[in-house]
């Protein structure tokens, strides 16, 4: 780390003493933790110092140990860049009498303020994750699809059986199986509540993420359809699980796998699925979602009109590439979009080529999700089928889908739809909606909604 001498600088003696040494600047190597000040709710930040650089951690977004540069200190003030992220994230702060340090965080052309205080960051309130002991069985399971390994886990009633079960499918995104996303583990508590209940529960992790083979990036929704399949055969296999009471949950992204998945296993002469449960399954093409999303979520915080129109005209134009799929198209307009947006940055600041190359949202995996249509598969459902929705989600909003799957859902029989008012995108109890209300939210999924889930299965298996 560059440093200057700061301080008193000390008397000359007449005496024949020697002048004591300059005071050497402190040492702020080691552990710090505060927040940056994000529009609706602080993002709480972790920070650990070291040489010339560190490392930062942002829970709220699952970044860990991204890799800090250019660490100055230089009298008070404090900078260091954080540059493996759109935008090439800058602090530019001041060390205080206190001993905090304190200024101004900017990415992208935006500016906030920023504080941080010695020591790590304290653990998150997370009172619903469960903890050991356990009363029934869990195994660590990997099983075949395709050419890959799938790696999960398989949790049992502690009894003989067989049981009932249910697989998890996650949302968008390179998920593990607990589907951990800003420090909450949503679908180890859905897990431990199903099983408690008496079902047998599989979570699996995503491509390229934890034990599983492959590259999300380069998946279409068939193959990750087929994965889903492959999850069944080997729940099917077990002899502790009733072939005829296997089910699907889908969550976000998950929402339009399982009715694929459904629809699909139904036809493949090896057994149907005999229910599925939706948490904010969009029932319109990823592409409305999309619209609507980066709409409410600009709106929310504080975007002007132009701007929200401007990205609204880029994710209509992305998707019209992405459709026919025009890769090279898409990634010459993602770039230009990336270079408007970051032009009025300092060049130190902006992203490199290769950051923004591995931004590009040019990928089979996006493709599948701006350009899939779910109403044929919801259509389809002839199974017992449970949706849920939080009345502010801003990701997939209830006021675009819930009508819709009404509609979808019409001819099928037992059909069961709610929207709960005051919940996000998570499930989580909340004000706004806003993504950055995540971590600071100790709620992992709302009791009413873990009730609701168990009461309709136990009617019904």
């Amino acid at each position: 780390m560059r440093r200057t001498i700061f301080g008193l600088i000390a008397l000359l003696l007449l005496a024949a003493c020697a002048a004591p040494a300059a005071e050497a600047p402190p040492d702020l190597s080691g552990d710090w933790h505060g927040s940056i000040e994000t529009p609706g709710a602080p993002l709480q930040i972790g920070v650990r110092l070291a040489g010339d650089g560190g490392t930062f951690d942002l829970p709220a977004q699952g970044l860990r140990a991204l890799a800090l540069q250019d660490m100055r200190f230089d009298g008070h003030a404090v900078t260091f860049r954080l540059p493996d992220v759109p935008g090439g994230a800058a602090f530019d702060g001041t060390l205080a009498e206190d001993g905090r340090i304190t200024g101004n965080y900017s990415q992208g052309g935006q500016s906030v303020a920023f504080s941080l205080t010695r020591g790590p960051m304290p653990p998150s309130g997370r009172p619903q994750e469960p903890q050991p002991p356990f009363p029934y069985r869990s195994e660590n399971v990997t099983y075949p699809s395709g050419d890959l390994t799938m790696a999960g886990t398989l949790t049992l009633p502690d009894d003989a059986g067989p049981f009932a079960a249910v697989l998890m499918i996650t949302g968008s995104g390179a998920q593990d199986r607990d589907e951990t996303i800003a420090g909450h583990k949503p679908f180890l508590l859905l897990a431990d509540t199903l099983t408690r209940a008496g079902y047998a529960v599989l979570r699996v992790d995503d491509r390229g993420v934890g034990g599983s083979g492959g590259d999300l990036q380069q998946a279409s929704f068939d193959d990750l359809a087929g994965d889903v399949l492959a999850g069944l055969a080997f729940l099917r296999g077990r002899p502790d699980i009733d072939p005829t009471r296997i089910g699907l949950f889908g969550h976000s992204e998950g929402g339009y796998l399982a009715p694929l998945a459904a629809q699909r296993a139904a036809g493949s002469g090896a057994g149907g699925v005999a229910f599925v449960v939706l948490m904010a399954g969009p029932a319109v093409s990823g592409e409305e979602v999309l619209v609507l999303q980066n709409q409410l979520i600009l709106q929310q915080a504080g975007a002007p009109p132009d701007q929200i129109e401007a990205q609204i005209n880029y994710v209509r134009q992305l998707s019209g590439l992405l459709r026919v799929e025009d890769y090279e198209g898409a990634r010459q307009l993602a770039r230009a979009r990336v270079a408007e947006q970051t032009a009025a940055l300092p060049e130190n600041q902006r992203p490199t080529p290769e950051q923004v190359e591995a931004q590009l949202p040019a990928t089979p995996a996006f493709r599948a999700f701006l350009t899939f249509d779910p109403a044929p598969a919801l259509r389809a459902l002839n199974v017992p089928v449970l949706a849920v929705y939080g009345g502010k989600d801003l990701q997939v909003p209830a006021r675009q889908s819930e009508p819709v799957l009404r509609t979808l859902l019409a001819n099928n029989r037992d059909a069961t739809i709610q929207t709960f008012p005051g919940l996000n995108h998570l499930m989580q109890p909340t004000t706004t909606g806003a993504v950055t209300e995540y971590s600071t939210n100790e709620t992992t999924v709302a009791p009413e909604v873990l009730d609701l889930v168990s009461a309709w299965l136990r009617a019904r298996f």
